[in-house]
């Protein structure tokens, strides 16, 4: 017989909500530091630090004019549409959110986790919730440091573009973008690290597919993290040579539609991968 709204309800309010967001918050909790404060992490540092240390010289040697800024501006905007998004942000997700489940089967200790008095979705959602802090630490830190030494160059003119122009609602959109892009592909890797022994080649399948899909209709277009994030953009860095022949035009889409098309996407994920680990068996012979 189909359970009522009522007995739903109840169900739902007699779940153990309390100890559970405390089992999260002390997982979540270790797995940030082992995320952040571990020699393997360096890549990663390396990944999201390395356009800033470029940047910083091109401010120590070039001469700076205010005239020069607008051509810095979309400078700025191409290191974060083609460099963060699509390189940085997306391998730096991959080594982060692939350790959490793969990393600690090849570690052989995730069954330590999975053998405590854990739920399963509560353990996969606080690793979810661990590599996302991670990310964004690291790379909202990049963008952050980035946008600040890209103004700081031109004095004055640099101030008022930021406080008294359009450049503070820039920091923002980048920073929400990056957020996006770390919470999309951490949950696309963290999946796939359940359904792979071996998760790097989908995750190359998964770099050509966004490679590509620029040039794909628009309905396809919409399985793309990067595609989302691309309509997010503050300032527009125009596709140039045979890339723009080929590159499909869509309408615009509004930063909300957009926000919100990718968030559901990640809900969709999530919720798939919390069913994929309620199965999930461990062999450590075969892995």
């Amino acid at each position: 017989m189909p359970k009522t709204m009522a007995n739903l309800r109840k169900d739902f309010l007699q779940q153990p909500w309390g100890l559970w967001w405390i089992q999260a918050q002390r997982l979540t909790s270790i797995e940030v530091r082992r995320n952040l404060f571990s020699w393997r992490a360096s890549w990663i540092y390396f990944l999201a630090f390395v356009p800033t240390l470029i940047i910083l010289i091109h401010v120590l040697i070039d001469r700076h004019s205010q005239f020069s800024m607008s051509e810095d501006t979309v400078i700025l905007a191409g290191i974060v549409q083609f460099y963060y998004i699509r390189l940085g942000v997306f391998f730096g997700c991959l080594g982060i959110f692939s350790r959490l489940i793969r990393g600690e089967m090849i570690e052989r200790s995730l069954h330590f986790y999975l053998l405590s008095p854990v739920r399963r979705e509560v353990l996969l959602l606080a690793k979810f919730a661990a590599g996302s802090i991670s990310a964004l630490l690291l790379f909202g830190s990049a963008i952050l440091a980035d946008f600040v030494l890209t103004y700081t160059a031109f004095g004055t003119a640099g101030h008022d573009y930021i406080f008294n122009g359009p450049g503070l609602g820039q920091l923002q959109a980048y920073l929400a973008i990056i957020a996006l892009a770390c919470l999309g592909y951490g949950a696309v890797f963290l999946l796939l690290s359940m359904m792979f022994r071996n998760p790097t080649p989908a995750a190359m399948l998964v770099l050509g597919w966004e490679a590509i899909n620029p040039v794909l209709p628009s309905l396809l277009q919409k399985l793309s993290v990067a595609s989302y994030l691309r309509h997010l953009m503050p300032v527009n860095v125009a596709a140039e040579g045979i890339f723009a022949l080929l590159t499909v035009e869509t309408e615009p889409v509004s930063a909300w539609a957009a926000a919100m098309g990718l968030l559901m996407l990640i809900a969709v994920v999530l919720i798939y991968s919390c069913y994929r680990i309620r199965t999930l068996e461990i062999r450590y012979t075969t892995e």
